[in-house]
């Protein structure tokens, strides 16, 4: 079962919507409430519903984690709603989700938007963020601020520690637990960073959006996306990191709604 949250436009007794909707995936570590800067803005355009992934926010956990779950989750959860085709935006591992439901089930959406993220296999780059978190002791945690002095020693910068601690939930009894599945995400790591399926193709409008400081996108893949989204255009927004949707969230509704705006 996938929590989601479905955003309402300004005024929305007034709205007439004319487009498909458009459903958001956020990344690793994440939950809905990321995407919310972006989210709110194409409210006014369009039904916008973003995601709890699967061991992530208020999503069920499940036994095994990696890209097929994840996205046979989604695709589940579309059906579900009634959703016959939709608008899909990811970012980051949400994006690999994405992807993958493209590939896997691409009569279900119209357009493909893929925030800083590629179809090919990435290299460990979370293992101080899990060897950090999975060392905090809950049992003996008095306060989310000794939690965060902890962390420092695995995470120096200060708002990833603050974005990581978001998971880290005070329990009825006075205890903390994680809200994300921790342990799962843990064993199931090496399959997240594997590329997308090879051998599928989603043949619908495609837009990869960077970060234009981020190596997440290379120039490197592009063979790879084009071999699995042959209609593919680039926009780089410049002088932001991989959050780029929390560092610049109006450029990116604006690049998003145009990429959308003539979606039937």
């Amino acid at each position: 079962m996938l929590h989601f949250k479905q955003y309402d436009a300004p005024n929305s007794e007034l709205v007439s919507y004319n487009h498909k909707p458009l459903v958001m995936l956020h990344g690793l570590f994440g939950s809905l409430e990321n995407l919310a800067g972006i989210a709110r803005p194409l409210a006014a355009q369009r039904p916008v519903y973003s995601l709890d992934l699967p061991n992530h926010g208020r999503s069920a956990h499940t036994d095994i984690c990696n890209l097929e779950v994840m996205a046979v989750a989604v695709s589940d959860w579309l059906l579900e709603q009634g959703l016959t085709q939709v608008d899909l935006l990811g970012h980051s591992l949400g994006g690999k989700v994405a992807m993958e439901v493209a590939l896997t089930v691409p009569e279900r959406i119209g357009r493909l938007l893929v925030v800083d993220i590629a179809p090919v296999a990435y290299s460990s780059g979370h293992d101080n963020v899990f060897q950090g978190l999975m060392s905090i002791n809950l049992d003996t945690l008095k306060s989310r601020q000794e939690a965060d002095q902890y962390l420092q020693s695995y995470v120096q910068e200060i708002a990833v520690r603050s974005f990581l601690l978001k998971n880290l939930v005070k329990q009825a009894s006075g205890g903390f637990a994680w809200r994300v599945n921790l342990a799962g995400l843990h064993a199931g790591y090496s399959d997240l960073l594997k590329e997308n399926s090879r051998d599928m193709c989603f043949p619908g409008p495609t837009l990869f959006v960077k970060g234009g400081d981020s190596d997440y996108l290379q120039e490197s893949y592009r063979d790879e996306i084009l071999a699995r989204f042959p209609d593919t255009s680039l926009k780089v927004v410049s002088n932001t990191g991989h959050w780029l949707h929390a560092e610049k969230p109006d450029i990116v509704a604006k690049i998003v709604n145009n990429f959308l705006g003539d979606s039937e």
